[in-house]
């Protein structure tokens, strides 16, 4: 039951009954729920500063664990690239030093793949840890692109491994005549004195010299691109396409035993030594060509001849005599 209070009135020397206004009651009401509301937006305001609430704690949790997850990822993304690393290091100085191929520049190896540019959305929104996000991004295009050269490479790497014994079996690696005992080589690669002129001039091949007749063999598989004859010049020779990049020409022969277009295997015979177009002895001019280049042919002279030997030509090849041959029209 509600209190009623009362006051002394000195006029009438009695206790009055005060009597409460609406006015004063709506008042006092109003004030109790404004105090009670400021007390409760600083109890929320209080909580909410340092007090946790489940929700947020839920949030925190979730976002602790993503961040572990990135952080995990980032790791087994590092272990990764560097697994690469290996791989990459491997193929550049063994795979490809084995089949001869140019390593993969690292200007193309560690090109970028988009740039900052490529994030800008994920850096402009409001995500926490967005910095985290890009990073691992930047690691998974980085490896993934890596990856992709690697096993470009490798396919590269493969398709040489196929064509390698291919390869070996095209390159001109023996002599083009008998020659057991190293008598044949009369001149080798380079400036030489050139029998009808008497001047030095550049010798591009090598002369074996032989009797009239004296077996002619292919020095590696190709096929037959020409055979021409002339009475300057090479005379009668023949050009073979082993593949590769390889050529050879064998000039001054007396007779052929190919045709063109013929494929042929290393040691298959193909003609016979002969003295015909500017030649002043009987012997078989021969060349070897790389991508249309004349090199010298003693260089592939290793299938045929033990290590003392090869020395042996070598040294006679370094000689510088006459050549038995004329190619001032060259």
């Amino acid at each position: 039951m509600a209190r009623i209070k009362y006051y002394y009135d000195t006029e009438t020397c009695k206790y009055e009954r005060i009597q409460v206004k609406k006015r004063d009651v709506v008042i006092n009401a109003l004030g109790f729920l404004s105090l009670v509301l400021v007390f409760a937006v600083a109890i929320v305001f209080v909580l909410s500063q340092y007090f946790e609430t489940p929700k947020t704690m839920e949030q925190a949790r979730e976002i602790e664990n993503l961040t572990g997850k990135f952080e995990y990822t980032q790791n087994q993304l590092d272990n990764m690239e560097k697994m690469l690393d290996v791989l990459q290091e491997k193929d550049d100085n063994v795979y490809r030093v084995v089949f001869e191929a140019e390593p993969i520049p690292n200007s193309v190896r560690e090109a970028g793949s988009g740039g900052i540019l490529k994030y800008r959305e994920i850096l402009e929104s409001d995500l926490s840890n967005k910095k985290l996000v890009v990073s691992t991004m930047e690691k998974i295009d980085r490896v993934k692109k890596k990856a992709y050269i690697q096993t470009k490479s490798y396919d590269e790497i493969m398709e040489l491994a196929l064509n390698k014994e291919l390869l070996y079996q095209s390159m001109p690696a023996i002599q083009p005549v008998s020659n057991k005992e190293l008598r044949r080589l009369s001149s080798g690669f380079g400036r030489r004195t050139d029998p009808v002129l008497k001047v030095k001039k550049m010798h591009y091949g090598t002369d074996f010299s032989a009797p009239k007749g004296t077996p002619i063999y292919a020095t590696g598989d190709g096929v037959v691109k020409y055979t021409r004859s002339s009475f300057t010049g090479f005379g009668k020779h023949i050009m073979i396409d082993h593949g590769f990049g390889y050529e050879t020409l064998y000039g001054h022969m007396s007779q052929f035993n190919v045709r063109s277009g013929q494929k042929i295997k290393r040691g298959d015979l193909i003609g016979f030594v002969g003295n015909t177009g500017k030649s002043t002895a009987p012997h078989l001019h021969y060349e070897v060509h790389i991508n249309g280049k004349a090199v010298n042919p003693v260089n592939y002279f290793y299938k045929d001849l033990n290590a003392t030997e090869y020395e042996e030509i070598l040294r006679l090849s370094s000689i510088e005599n006459q050549s038995l041959g004329s190619y001032s029209n060259r």
